[in-house]
């Protein structure tokens, strides 16, 4: 596990064991969902998709 920080993020409350594996990044990561699309809505900015690695 990734652990740059104590703090986790959004993804903590995943099921998908690749996300979790990115809870404790720094990055403020949002799952798939409205609540990423409404936000970059509001602020005007594109979403930037992961989609993994292998």
């Amino acid at each position: 596990m990734n652990n740059s920080t104590n703090i986790p993020n959004r993804l903590i409350n995943e099921k998908s064991p690749y996300l979790l594996q990115h809870a404790y990044n720094p990055v403020d990561w949002f799952p798939w969902g409205d609540e990423a699309f409404n936000k970059a809505k509001l602020e005007d900015k594109p979403v930037f998709l992961s989609i993994g690695y292998s």
